[in-house]
């Protein structure tokens, strides 16, 4: 049987369109924002600025994981680069994380000096990062609901874009109350929302690069369902663990209870195959069949 797979290019096109629009519009805002924050003397704006920066190199690296994810495998690549976007959103994720901390003291220190803030400017940034970032945000959002490279460039750029708000919030209220502390206090704001948006993206990026099991499925279920087919004695050895968002693989050995022909192993192969991927998603499987041998029949064996 042969089989053809699909690829819609010119959605491979769009994305990668829109993410280095994105990624120029970004720098644009970057730029503004820093300028606009030293001479309004706003840390708000500044932290923004620096979100915005780290944007700009998030997607710059899933710009380039979305173009590595796309070539072939070969020789010395036999996976290709799948697992390119899955670092992309690692990466992301980290540096989330790590910008978040420091705001977290820049904000307790200027909390703790507060300074007069040339709020205009303030107001007007805030404003055309909105706008800037909201555009950015439409762009993404269809594909960041099926990739988690996509998923981390849009994160960046939403969780910016609520950091624009709240600085324009912020200006408003610095405007026409004068309170020049909530500056501080919507940095930190920001900061803890970042770092609690990055550790699950962090956390679930994770535990593919360390081809952890899915957290959807359960082993002891796939070995149950197949020890309880004809001719099956037991599954053992069995590792379960994700390519990709889009690959999960099931590798394991299999004895069986006679010593059957490889044509009837290749009918009980895709009888498994058909199983395990309608009932637990698993696209991609690898049994060594075994008879009368002697090794660990264990279900996970630690080589």
């Amino acid at each position: 049987m042969t089989k053809t797979h699909a690829h819609n290019h010119s959605h491979q096109k769009r994305t990668g369109r829109n993410l280095l629009f994105s990624i120029v519009l970004n720098i644009v805002i970057t730029v503004a924002q820093v300028i606009g924050g030293l001479l309004s003397g706003s840390l708000s704006l500044l932290s923004d600025a620096l979100h915005n920066f780290s944007d700009v190199l998030s997607l710059i690296v899933s710009y380039f994981a979305n173009r590595l994810a796309k070539k072939e495998a070969s020789i010395k690549r036999t996976f290709g680069f799948k697992r390119a976007e899955i670092m992309a959103a690692f990466i992301n994720a980290a540096s989330l994380i790590i910008i978040a901390i420091i705001l977290v003291f820049e904000a307790v220190e200027r909390l703790q000096n507060p300074q007069e803030i040339s709020v205009g400017i303030v107001i007007i940034l805030s404003i055309v990062a909105i706008l800037g970032n909201g555009l950015s945000v439409l762009l993404l959002q269809k594909d960041s609901k099926v990739n988690m490279n996509m998923r981390s460039a849009y994160v960046h750029l939403l969780t910016d874009l609520m950091a624009s708000v709240a600085v324009l919030l912020g200006g408003l209220l610095m405007r026409f109350y004068e309170l020049f502390w909530i500056d501080s206090v919507l940095t930190f704001a920001i900061a803890v929302y970042l770092i609690i948006v990055g550790y699950d993206l962090l956390r679930k990026s994770f535990k593919i690069l360390m081809l952890y099991t899915p957290d959807t499925i359960e082993v002891k279920e796939i070995v149950a369902t197949i020890n309880a087919l004809p001719k099956v004695k037991s599954i053992h050895h069995v590792h379960v663990w994700q390519l990709n968002e889009e690959e999960t693989h099931l590798e394991a050995h299999i004895d069986f209870s006679a010593d059957i022909p490889v044509s009837e192993f290749g009918e009980i192969l895709h009888t498994i195959e058909a199983i395990v991927h309608e009932k637990f998603e698993i696209n991609h499987v690898t049994l060594q069949p075994e008879f009368d041998k002697e090794d660990s029949k264990d279900i996970i064996v630690q080589d």
